[in-house]
């Protein structure tokens, strides 16, 4: 069995039906809390995203999926086929012991099985039943399949997302996906401290589309003041102003000036006082109305240095700003790197493999460098079924 560190959740068995990325996500954070993950797969096939690149050779032959082994990091496998009565028996016996049941289908597919909610909570009723879909168990769209993709256009925020006038464009994370687990993941934590007071699980019910909307926060506001629907801004903040990336020799420089005094602390350390006698400036507002005019002054004074002099002069000067890193930047960056977020976990045949780390940091506990490896497909069956006394 895969040697899980402690953590807060080491007392908890999830059995994740899940695949792909927004079930896995969330199993993959609650395992990294300390959680033990059974990871139920297909058999001969396992998750979708073992399938899915990028793709290191294997010493004992074929591809591995780093994509699967960094996001099912710390889990065990076990095969089975939902429609095999032996199968069945087994995954019964996992539930029985199970806190949590984490699955991604389409809504409608478990019950098709047998194995709906409303017959797993009679038959066991402590366990927490999460369900993450494209749309969520209700509505018109219930039954519909869905991907990142899909929902980060439906729900709004490719429209927020890119520059004015250029081609739709997706995020380039999969925050459709990621969003729907960690919502998955405070639901989950929800019904556990429920079933603390209550002795009974419950259902969980997390839409991928739900969780795009939830987090239009400032557009949600601004269309619902205007009755404007806003558009894409580049890289702009809509409502604080300086508060973008901005041209500079040889690079680009963040600059985050959200108020007046920090306003004032930027024109000094730029050396722009004409800044704070110019009416277009005076105020956040009127400096978010005249957006592009104050940009082009202090591109023109940014032009004059590369973002490294820049950077120490606004730091002194306690503007908040950044470089404008690339991943590989953003992986090697000593404060990305004093907090433990580039971590070591592994391939199912062992080889090493960096991944991010879990940006939860609990005085209690213990956040490993190291993490267990991504299972094999089927890896833990024998470990299982004898505990389980079949």
């Amino acid at each position: 069995m895969t040697d899980r560190p402690p953590g807060p959740l080491d007392d908890l068995l999830i059995v994740d039906l899940s695949r792909v990325l927004a079930g896995p996500y969330a199993t993959m954070v609650m395992a990294d809390l300390g959680a033990r993950v059974v990871k139920v797969e297909r058999p001969g096939l396992g998750d979708d995203s073992r399938h899915i690149g990028p793709f290191k050779s294997s010493d004992s032959g074929g591809d591995q999926s780093a994509y699967f082994a960094s996001i099912n990091r710390g889990k065990q496998s076990i095969a089975l086929d939902l429609k095999d009565a032996g199968d069945r028996t087994i995954f019964d016996a996992l539930l029985a012991r199970a806190d949590v049941l984490v699955e991604n289908y389409r809504p409608g597919a478990m019950a098709r099985l047998g194995l709906g909610w409303d017959v797993l909570h009679a038959r066991h009723p402590r366990l927490i039943y999460a369900a993450a879909s494209g749309f969520g168990q209700t509505g018109p769209d219930a039954h519909k399949a869905a991907y990142d993709m899909v929902v980060q256009a439906m729900g709004g925020i490719m429209s927020v997302t890119g520059w004015p006038g250029g081609k739709p464009t997706r995020v380039g994370t999969s925050v459709g996906d990621i969003t729907a687990g960690l919502f998955t993941v405070i639901g989950i934590l929800s019904a556990l401290h429920d079933r603390a007071r209550t002795g009974s699980g419950q259902f969980v019910d997390v839409a991928m589309l739900d969780g795009q909307i939830a987090i239009l926060e400032n557009a949600v506001a601004r269309y619902a003041v205007s009755g404007v629907a806003p558009g894409p801004l580049g890289a702009r903040h809509p409502s604080i102003t300086p508060f973008a990336a901005y041209a500079c020799e040889g690079g680009h420089v963040v600059i985050a000036a959200g108020n007046d005094a920090l306003f004032g602390a930027l024109a000094a350390a730029l050396e722009l006082p004409a800044l704070l006698s110019d009416p277009r400036f005076a105020s956040n507002a009127s400096r978010t109305d005249h957006a592009d005019a104050l940009a082009d002054i202090l591109e023109a004074r940014l032009a004059a240095a590369p973002p490294s002099q820049w950077l120490e002069k606004l730091e002194a000067a306690g503007v908040p700003c950044g470089p404008l890193h690339d991943v590989a930047q953003a992986l090697a960056h000593p404060q990305v790197r004093a907090r433990n977020m580039v971590i070591e976990t592994a391939f199912p045949d062992g080889t090493p493999l960096l991944a991010a780390g879990n940006p939860v940091k609990l005085s209690g506990h213990a956040d490993p460098a190291v993490r267990p490896p991504a299972p094999g497909l089927d890896a833990d069956r024998d470990a299982i079924l004898k505990e389980l006394g079949l």
